[in-house]
């Protein structure tokens, strides 16, 4: 194994019966990367978790976590792993800081070491305010910010989680993943984050993989994967101008002359005007001439960008791939 690669699954295979829940599937995850595993509900992601953390044996191929074989040395894995499943449970009669100091015990800290270590996870985490209150009290975001405190007690080089976000509201969602970012970056963990929200594995990960039905059918970060995609779709630039007092609102006499002229650039298909904003569909980025053009005709322009596909986009498309194979 490469040194660089903290993760590798190679062919790994999962079947109940008839069932492929996980389909030879081939994943790298280099050290201190943040990857997210992307996929409908039952698509095979926390079956292919279980076989990463030696939960559940594969019915071929294999898992490396750290240069370790989950299947053979499983306990190994687990002392280099931090898992945080979708739905967390402490001790509700315990305060934050008990339940930590509890889990830090379990993992032969010493008394005092274990209270050290828990009162400073939870400063790392934002629940130092909240230390003393029992968790039974807590709100699914706190309970997720203890989840990600237990998981950082051992000290893993690797964290998992899985759906962490579910049932917290948006402003903690924003919070959470914020953590994530920061100890990933900070600290060099690598984390796996397995996920059904698009938005937010595209705010955080630096490469994602579409899992469907058992497969992952793509892998890479979002401008790779969208240009994959939709190399030959025409370049969409929107250009906000500056209408010319006195003109009509429908279309201004120097659109007229703009649009003309823009039409008559060989690369320009369409321009069409609405509400102050020139879409034009380029067969490659025609920004510098759009811009110029913009300019000598004398409206203002007071905007220019390009169509980014984001994840959602990308995702539609390998669907719409997939059922038509």
């Amino acid at each position: 194994m490469e040194d660089r690669y903290i993760i590798e699954l190679d062919g790994l295979t999962k079947r109940y019966g008839t069932l492929t829940a996980v389909d030879h599937l081939d994943l790298k995850i280099g050290k201190g990367e943040i990857f997210g595993l992307l996929g409908p509900n039952g698509a095979g992601k926390s079956t292919t978790i279980l076989m990463m953390l030696g939960l559940t044996e594969p019915s071929a191929g294999r898992a490396t976590v750290c240069g370790i074989d989950a299947t053979v040395s499983p306990v190994k894995v687990k002392r280099k792993v931090g898992y945080l499943p979708d739905n967390v449970g402490f001790y509700d009669d315990m305060t934050g800081l008990e339940n930590l100091m509890y889990i830090a015990r379990l993992n032969r800290l010493s008394r005092k070491a274990a209270r050290e270590k828990a009162l400073q996870l939870l400063e790392r985490v934002g629940l130092a305010d909240v230390a003393g209150k029992k968790t039974g009290k807590y709100s699914r975001g706190m309970i997720q910010r203890l989840g990600l405190a237990d998981v950082l007690i051992k000290n893993p080089e690797v964290i998992i989680l899985d759906e962490p976000t579910l049932g917290i509201d948006p402003r903690g969602v924003r919070e959470f993943l914020d953590l994530i970012v920061g100890l990933s970056r900070e600290e060099g963990l690598t984390v796996l984050l397995s996920s059904h929200h698009l938005h937010q594995v595209q705010q955080v990960c630096d490469r994602v993989g579409l899992f469907v039905s058992g497969k992952l059918i793509a892998e890479g970060d979002i401008a790779t994967l969208s240009a994959r995609l939709f190399s030959s779709e025409p370049f969409i630039i929107e250009a906000a101008v500056d209408v010319p007092a006195g003109t009509t609102p429908e279309l201004p006499a120097a659109l007229i002359l703009l649009r003309e002229r823009l039409l008559g650039t060989a690369d320009i298909k369409s321009v069409t005007y609405e509400k102050g904003t020139l879409k034009i569909s380029c067969l490659r980025d025609c920004s510098a001439v759009i811009a110029r053009a913009i300019v000598e005709t004398g409206a203002g322009l007071t905007g220019l960008s390009k169509k980014a596909y984001g994840l959602d986009d990308i995702y539609q498309r390998y669907f719409e791939k997939q059922e038509a194979v």
